[in-house]
């Protein structure tokens, strides 16, 4: 593990960015840049689209340490290179921005309220080749739409096992339940998803540490207990569909919460801007990100 690393997601100032989008997720991510589904006619070549857009984002000279602690990659990305670097090396050593790599296959279907992670039969080697590629810790994402504890109970205890696997890879997890930030039951989930994981975090020894990625709860501070947990590096805050001026507002009132948003980072990006105009619209998604995470 790298100690330095270590160090600055534990007691750094700045915030994650996810940068992560999947193949079910990069064509709206593309769409909300400028660029239809009439621009390309394969995978591959919305993936190479897509690896120009996190590209431009990069290697920006506003996308920097001095706000931003880490970036979360999607496994295509990892193994792509920028400007002749692979990419998770080209973050730490000539950004000093730690990398981490999404290693969930996607959804199952609901049941009793939650989506659980598909199986991920190539987890051990997902998790050799991240560590080959420079990569410091991954990221899991379930989702919990209902105040089912038995479907809440399922979500974290899947979680936790994918999480002691990367542990024993010598990898960081993130552990993202994510709640669903439409449902109307949503306060009452995070009660149960904060009572789940606290209890899971003490089954945990003194060498497991973990950080947590959770949406942004309707009470400010409901998660300081977790924060404060000696178990737990950092807890991020998902924007989970929230607009960025929301999910800004909603963060700040969050003691010791930092930012690891997605959608919310890009919203102003598009593919029309000039170099100026794009540096100059992601700089102001930065500086408003980091000024609510710390």
């Amino acid at each position: 593990m790298n100690i330095k690393q270590y160090d600055r997601m534990h007691s750094g100032n700045g915030f994650i960015a996810a940068l992560d989008q999947s193949g079910g997720s990069t064509p709206k991510a593309l769409h909300l840049y400028g660029i239809d589904e009439s621009q390309y006619e394969t995978d591959a070549q919305m993936f190479d689209l897509m690896h120009q857009m996190r590209t431009r984002i990069i290697t920006s000279p506003v996308f920097n340490s001095g706000r931003i602690l880490a970036a979360i990659l999607f496994e295509m990305t990892m193994e792509r290179r920028i400007e002749g670097l692979p990419t998770a090396e080209y973050l730490w050593e000539k950004k000093g921005i730690v990398p981490f790599l999404k290693i969930d296959n996607g959804l199952m279907a609901m049941r009793d309220g939650a989506r659980l992670m598909k199986a991920i039969p190539e987890l051990k080697s997902r998790l050799e080749k991240a560590r080959y590629y420079g990569i410091f810790g991954t990221k899991a994402r379930s989702v919990i739409s209902e105040s089912n504890s038995i479907g809440v109970s399922a979500v974290v205890e899947q979680q936790l096992n994918i999480a002691h696997q990367v542990l024993q890879a010598d990898l960081i997890p993130i552990v993202e339940p994510e709640v669903d930030i439409k449902s109307p039951e949503k306060h009452w989930i995070e009660h149960l998803l904060k009572k789940e994981l606290l209890e899971a975090l003490d089954s945990l020894d003194s060498s497991q540490n973990i950080i947590l990625k959770l949406t942004l709860p309707d009470e400010p501070n409901y998660y300081l207990e977790l924060i404060n947990h000696p178990r737990v590096i950092r807890v991020a805050a998902l924007s989970g569909g929230y607009t960025q001026a929301h999910a800004v507002e909603m963060l700040a009132k969050n003691q010791k919460m930092i930012a690891s948003f997605s959608r919310a980072l890009t919203e102003n990006l598009s593919v029309k801007q000039s170099p100026s105009e794009f540096d100059q619209a992601l700089d102001l998604s930065i500086e408003n990100i980091y000024r609510a995470s710390i």
